[in-house]
């Protein structure tokens, strides 16, 4: 098994990220639908992903995919 790498992230951008989720657009809910519980192609996505300096709307660890 390939170890993960860690992606650097700012730890202010949590909160934002957050609320991000819980306020999302009728575009993100649809695309969510279809990307969540690993339905697309059995990758996990993760939603408002704070990397970097940058939130990531959807990201995929294992293909290092941000949309």
């Amino acid at each position: 098994m390939q170890k993960r790498k860690i992606i650097p992230y700012n730890p202010n951008l949590k909160e934002l990220a957050r609320q991000l989720r819980n306020n999302s657009t009728k575009a993100e809910i649809i695309l969510w639908q279809k990307l969540k519980g690993k339905q697309m192609y059995g990758y996990d996505f993760h939603r408002q992903k704070p990397i970097d300096n940058y939130i990531i709307d959807f990201f995929c660890h294992e293909l290092m995919l941000g949309i």
